[in-house]
This record gives C-alpha cells, structure tokens and sequence, in this order.
C-alpha cells in the first residue's frame, strides 16, 4: 500500500496534467460525447499498455538510447497534433447543426504512438519503481506497474471526455459550442506549436541556418 500511494503521488499528476491527449479526449467528449469516444480512448490506452511492456520488459533502451529517433517521433506527434487542430478549427459544423468529425481507433493509435510525454512518463515510471516493485511483489512486479498505469490512464481519460462532455452541455447555444471549439483546438494548436519550437532537431536547424 505504501509503495501504491507514493506511486500514485508521482503518476497522478503526470497522467491527469493536461497535455496532448488529454486535450484531444476532451474536446472529442465535447464533439462528439463519452460513448462515441470510447474507440479514441481504446486507440490511445492500447499504444499506452504496449509502451508499458516495451518499457517495462527492457526493450525500452533500444529506443530511449536513441535521441535521434524520440525527436523524430515528437516532431511527427507535434505536426500530426497541429493537424488535428487545423482540422477541428476549419470545421464549423457543431453538434446542434448535425454530422461532425469524430476521432477513432486509429487515430487514438496515432496520437499516442506520436506522443513523445507518453514515452517519457512511462521510462520515468519504470526507473523510479521498478526495484522497488520487484522486492516486494517478485518478478510480478512489472506487470504490477503496467496493469496499475494501465488503470489509471483509462480512469484518468475517461474523467478527461467527460469533461468535456460536461462543458458541451452547459449551454445549447451555437455560439458556445464553437467558442468551445475554438478553445480546444488553440490549445491543441499551441501545444503542438510548442513542441516543434523545443524539438532538438528544430532547434538545430534554426542554429545552423
């Protein structure tokens, strides 16, 4: 219990902090609601557990020994997340006016291959917990790690697209819908925007040019 509460005092805010996915969860719970998002959520919660076991399992090394190929996938993640932005912004269909725009499981699967913090959060998990988990609970340790993240992101995600739902409802107004609209995706915007400027890669090509 005690390894639990301070595993869940460093994960908690790590999970529910409000970046690229979480994002994207609550402004599809405001699009489209909680039961039509499930697909998103399954897309995303499955690249999480894989990341978990790769990490986990010592593979992980492979790929946190090659910064190289973490820029590559955060400067896709972050191009793929403005896309997504630019996409919701242009369109002005809300959901009081019909059809609109609805992410599924592939693109779930895209948002987290390409997210650079789920990586990061998952190599951070496994170096702080990882022996500690193993003495107390033997070789079933890691996959101790895994299944608690694994439930923790589903809840964590889940509160995120209802949320959004939540904020949807609000008001039936058309108006308060696409400002709702608006307000996601500039935040998707400008996280995406945010990582491109961080990226080493950028970074070194603005330095050599």
């Amino acid at each position: 219990m005690s390894l639990f509460i301070i595993w869940l005092g460093v994960m908690f805010p790590l999970v529910f902090s409000p970046g690229p996915a979480n994002i994207v969860f609550a402004m599809s719970g405001a699009k489209v609601g909680v039961k039509r998002s499930i697909p998103l959520l399954a897309g995303v919660d499955s690249v999480f557990i894989v990341k978990s076991i790769i990490v986990g399992f010592g593979l992980g090394e492979v790929v946190h020994s090659q910064p190289t190929l973490m820029n590559t996938i955060q400067l896709l993640g972050s191009v793929y997340l403005l896309y997504l932005a630019i996409t919701f912004i242009s369109s002005h269909t809300t959901k009081l006016e019909g059809t609109t725009k609805t992410l599924g499981f592939v693109d779930g699967l895209l948002v987290q291959v390409l997210n650079s913090k789920g990586w990061l959060m998952v190599f951070l998990m496994f170096t702080l917990f990882t022996e500690q988990s193993q003495e107390i609970f033997g070789q079933n340790g890691i996959i101790i790690l895994i299944v608690w993240l694994a439930i923790l992101n589903i809840s964590m995600h889940f509160i995120w697209i209802s949320i959004g739902e939540l904020l949807s409802r609000v008001s039936s107004s058309k108006v308060y819908e696409k400002a709702l609209n608006f307000f996601y995706s500039g935040c998707l915007a400008l996280v995406a925007i945010w990582l491109i400027i961080e990226n080493p890669m950028v970074i070194e090509f603005i330095s050599r040019t």
